[in-house]
């Protein structure tokens, strides 16, 4: 292939783009208008809305200070045998 087809590829490629982006922004201009909303307009002060609430994001917080280790022999000692043979 010569360089000459090589750059005709392309030319034909972007013009072909530029067709099909054309095509694409005339057809929008064929869409229909939006739905107006269901409910209250969002835009009116006075439409009823639901009340704010407050919930903190950190009500279920506990402090975990460090502490001195527990003896873990006796919790180990209660633990099942693991299998070993797997």
């Amino acid at each position: 292939m010569t360089w000459w087809r090589a750059r005709r590829g392309r030319e034909h490629l972007c013009f072909i783009w530029a067709v099909v982006a054309l095509i694409a922004v005339s057809l929008g201009g064929c869409l229909p208008n939006a739905q107006p909303l269901v409910g209250a307009d969002p835009a009116d002060p006075s439409a009823k809305v639901a009340p704010t609430t407050y919930r903190s994001t950190t009500a279920p917080y506990a402090a975990m200070r460090p502490t001195e280790p527990a003896a873990w022999g006796s919790r180990n000692g209660s633990a099942p045998a693991s299998r070993t043979d797997r």
